[in-house]
């Protein structure tokens, strides 16, 4: 099978990065479609590795193999095993990935095990009116999720990368991978106020999206949401719910690490492997540049860094203005 790989000619896989489209260069390997990202150093992956369902690499050396005579260009390949199949198997150069999730069992156990402040916040969704449902995906949820996307430009303090997106946009990112996908809404008086569209891979369900509206906050459409999401679980019988990572290289303090805490989230660690296919990517592997600036900066630095961004975000988006109250 990696055989017949090794003749086709690479092209162009769409990706989206910060919430924008790009489309990056791609080969079709042992049925996986691999694309390359970088710019001084290529980076091969399998494309949406999160969700794609499977051992991604099977047979590491022959997979390694046909991508160097693929026309890709890549200087190292990158894979992963996903829980719970976390024990290294392969005898290859790997460092510890991680997801934030909750294992699952039963409801009463996740109830159990969250803060008295969430489940505090559980029960004010419902006495303030929220109802949590979950609902197929179509052109009225779709309006609705247009709608939330375009509430505000500015979340977290950060522009939001879907913020003024046309409706045919919002409609085709979410419509990915519906056959296995679950979405759930949160409604008050019959307005949808925040959502989760949640993917089945293999025995894990991974949130694609989570949204809420800040004019709802008060409400605590969030917990409602996640609470509901892990009846879901329960009922289908998940191993995982995953919410992405956990934390990000070496920030470990954040407002979405504490969300993740508070919702019952806990690390799950796991082998990510790095492959050199070239001498440029046995330097990427052996530096551990892969790590990225948060995963490479002392928390402390890293921390400062991340306020003088923050900032800059505030002064550019109060058009260089600054507050001396």
């Amino acid at each position: 099978m990696l055989e017949n790989s090794l003749s086709l000619p690479a092209k162009s896989a769409e990706i989206r990065i910060k919430g924008k489209t790009a489309f990056v260069p791609s080969v079709n390997i042992d049925g996986r479609t691999v694309i390359a990202t970088g710019t001084l150093f290529k980076v091969a992956s399998i494309r949406d590795a999160d969700v794609a369902e499977g051992e991604l690499v099977k047979n590491p050396e022959t997979f390694a193999a046909a991508l160097k005579n693929s026309g890709l260009n890549a200087d190292v390949l990158t894979f992963f095993q996903r829980p719970p199949d976390i024990s290294p198997k392969f005898d290859l150069f790997f460092d510890w990935d991680n997801y934030a999730a909750v294992t699952i069992s039963t409801y009463e156990n996740w109830w159990e095990r969250v803060p008295q402040e969430t489940r505090k916040n559980v029960r004010r969704a419902a006495k303030r009116g929220v109802v949590t449902k979950t609902v197929p995906f179509d052109d009225e949820l779709a309006r609705s999720i247009h709608t939330l996307c375009n509430e505000a430009p500015v979340r977290q303090g950060r522009p939001f990368w879907h913020f003024g997106k046309d409706f045919e946009t919002i409609k085709r990112e979410h419509a990915t991978y519906l056959e296995r996908s679950e979405f759930i809404g949160a409604f008050f008086e019959n307005e949808l106020i925040g959502f989760i569209k949640m993917t089945r891979v293999d025995s894990v369900a991974f949130i694609l999206h989570i949204l809420a509206s800040n004019a709802h906050y008060d409400k605590r459409p969030i917990n409602a949401l996640i609470a509901k999401a892990v009846e879901v679980c329960v009922e289908r019988k998940t191993g995982y719910f995953v919410y992405d990572k956990y934390v990000y290289g070496n920030k470990k303090d954040s407002s979405l690490l504490e969300l993740k805490r508070r919702n019952g989230f806990e690390q799950i660690q796991f082998p990510r492997y790095y492959l050199p296919l070239t001498r440029k990517g046995r330097i990427f592997t052996t530096l551990k540049l892969y790590r990225g600036i948060t995963g490479m900066l002392p928390g402390p630095v890293l921390k400062m860094a991340l306020a003088g961004r923050d900032w800059l975000y505030r002064r550019k988006l109060s058009g260089g203005q600054t507050s001396h109250q």
